[in-house]
């Protein structure tokens, strides 16, 4: 499951392709493939323009985290016969190609064991030493979710697989007129459950997303295995089955904005972008604590190490940048930025400079076993009919 595989809109800099430098084969290089909308173009200029020595950038964006991780399985793929046609029906490339030939990509946590077990990228370091400069800046929870084993558990004695440069988290977002009138603005969890809003909700169509937030309210984790050793699970999701007007990952903001529904269960990458240009919306991170999600750079297997594409990831971690792709992009950063509310709009401040406490509630979607994956989607099912 891709939990952002639509396509992310973003009110930065459209990148079609940026490519700074002159061509020579001698001339350091340095290939990214990124997700679109995930870094401001005068980023990538200003990382050129204090590179010590000459080199080509090449920034080719990518509309869906999905198509970012099918890449990777592209390059990796081995044709199954001899035969020239064979090779091009796996590997999409042209004749004489190569076929892995860009240093970063960009990842979503949630694809970064498949990667790892599928043997699609490589380690950015072996342990968590000083090859990255920037690598301490990062609070301890960032560590922990890209330090894995070679199966893709996390391992605090595992290798460092990725380094995240942006995250965001699943909000609630609302109309504040039309609540206020009820006399309440959500807070928690618990509030979708309130009267006075039936069939005036949507959900993502997502299990993990929706048995989550249910979990949450029960005090549970996001990541909870077992669902049968849950009780009134079931019973709770049903009640707030009866309060949705429908499940939609990609279309449930344009049902709100016309006061078709009243409250909606979404991504922050997809909210913050409109709330300044709809000021009856607002949204609110759940005090109990939210799902998160976190965009990392990623080598690819197969190519060398260079110290080029190490000083892009220090580069992102640098504060004054960090800041810089925060506001711009409408994300979180992994580093301390210090944001102030003169730096963006007001109804975005409060969700981009987050409440510490909500963030150590908070949870990555970790990989489940397959017999958990499939008690989600089973239940999920049921609770819909």
């Amino acid at each position: 499951m891709d939990r952002r595989s639509f396509l992310l809109g973003t009110s930065t800099l459209v990148l079609s392709q940026l490519l700074f430098g002159c061509g020579g084969n001698k001339q350091t290089q340095l290939k990214v493939q990124l997700l679109k909308g995930s870094i401001p173009g005068q980023v990538v200029n200003q990382f050129h323009k204090g590179l010590q020595q000459r080199a080509q950038l090449k920034f080719t964006p990518v509309g869906h985290i999905q198509d970012l991780f099918q890449q990777l399985q592209n390059w990796q793929q081995k044709p199954k016969t001899n035969d020239e046609q064979g090779w091009r029906r796996f590997i999409p490339f042209r004749q004489g190609q190569k076929a892995a030939d860009t240093d970063l990509v960009t990842l979503g946590d949630y694809w970064l064991q498949a990667a790892i077990e599928q043997k699609l990228i490589q380690p950015l370091q072996e342990v968590q030493g000083n090859q990255l400069k920037q690598w301490s800046t990062l609070d301890e929870k960032w560590k922990q979710l890209v330090t894995r084993n070679d199966q893709g558990i996390l391992d605090t004695q595992g290798k460092v697989w990725g380094a995240p440069y942006r995250w965001g988290s699943t909000v609630i977002v609302y109309n504040r007129d039309k609540l206020r009138k009820l006399g309440w603005t959500p807070k928690d969890w618990s509030d979708l459950w309130r009267d006075g809003i039936q069939q005036r909700i949507s959900l993502l169509n997502q299990p993990r997303e929706v048995i989550g937030l249910v979990l949450k309210k029960l005090g549970k984790s996001y990541n909870t295995e077992n669902l049968d050793q849950v009780p009134d699970l079931e019973k709770e999701l049903q009640i707030l089955n009866q309060q949705v007007k429908f499940y939609s990952s990609n279309h449930y903001l344009e049902p709100l904005i016309i006061e078709d529904t009243w409250l909606a269960v979404g991504w922050s990458s997809d909210v913050l972008p409109i709330l300044g240009r709809y000021p009856q919306l607002a949204a609110v991170i759940p005090q109990s604590g939210t799902a998160i999600w976190a965009d990392l750079w990623v080598r690819p297997a197969g190519i060398t190490k260079d110290t080029l594409s190490d000083q892009w990831i220090d580069f992102c971690w640098q504060p004054s940048t960090a800041k810089e792709i925060s506001v711009l992009t409408k994300s979180n950063s992994p580093i301390s930025t210090n944001i102030a509310a003169s730096d963006i709009q007001e109804p975005l401040w409060s969700l981009l400079e987050s409440d510490r406490k909500v963030f150590d509630k908070s949870e990555f979607l970790l990989p489940l076993p397959a017999s958990a994956i499939k008690q989600y989607e089973s239940l999920f099912a049921k609770i819909k009919v």
